[in-house]
């Protein structure tokens, strides 16, 4: 059984819940939680799959619309390595990059992991472009000057085209990467780490909130630079 929701009270509700999963799941049922949510209810889940014999994962997803599209997802799972590879067929079937990160959660605090890299890497993206324009350069110009080299990414590559066309669409929303940023904020201080890069564009996405823009796009990052000119 796989669920994908959108937010930790989601995930609570749909297997705590009084018709949740874990009133009527049967022993020996697999269930794997593709939401990027707390890694402390990923836990809880285990815990409470573990006492009714059933096998629980953690498997958050990062590829955007674009890999849920192609099937080219990269798969971050925690639980038990037996559960893993009980599930890796279906896991082949969504994502090209499967890997097993270790307990229960490991696969939730890979997700912050990559959640805190991907603050820079749009930003950066977004600081490129507001600089090109601010001086004067073609911005696709100058995107294709860098983007094959050193400061070439992934947001560079499939973000950068949508920005330059105007295009807010979401592959993936600005509420669910304030969500994911908060959590990552709580538990990083939990082990004590200041990360101010990821504190700084939870600020600018929190501003964008406030002007309405929570069911936009990341990319839609770059009109907080607009809006700073």
């Amino acid at each position: 059984m796989i669920t994908m929701v959108g937010f930790p009270n989601d995930v609570e509700e749909v297997y705590f819940g009084e018709t949740g999963i874990f009133a009527a799941v049967e022993q020996g049922t697999y269930l794997i939680d593709m939401t990027t949510t707390s890694p402390k209810l990923s836990v809880k889940i285990y815990d409470a799959a573990k006492e009714r014999n059933v096998y629980a994962l953690d498997a958050p997803v990062s590829g955007g619309d674009t890999g849920a599209k192609n099937g080219t997802l990269s798969i971050m799972v925690g639980g038990d390595r037996e559960a893993f590879d009980a599930c890796h067929d279906i896991f082949a079937a969504m994502g090209t990059n499967i890997i097993y990160e270790g307990p229960a959660s490991c696969g939730q605090h890979t997700k912050m992991a990559n959640q805190i890299a991907l603050g820079g890497a749009i930003s950066g993206v977004c600081e490129a472009l507001a600089y090109a324009k601010a001086v004067g350069l073609d911005q696709q110009t100058m995107l294709d000057s860098i983007s094959a080299g050193a400061a070439g990414s992934w947001q560079m590559t499939n973000m950068a085209p949508r920005i330059l066309k105007g295009d807010d669409a979401p592959g993936f929303y600005i509420k669910h990467y304030i969500k994911d940023m908060r959590i990552a904020v709580e538990e990083s201080e939990q082990v004590q780490l200041d990360l101010k890069m990821l504190n700084s564009v939870l600020e600018m996405y929190e501003k964008l909130a406030e002007s309405g823009m929570t069911n936009l796009g990341t990319q839609a990052l770059y009109h907080y630079y607009q809006k700073e000119k």
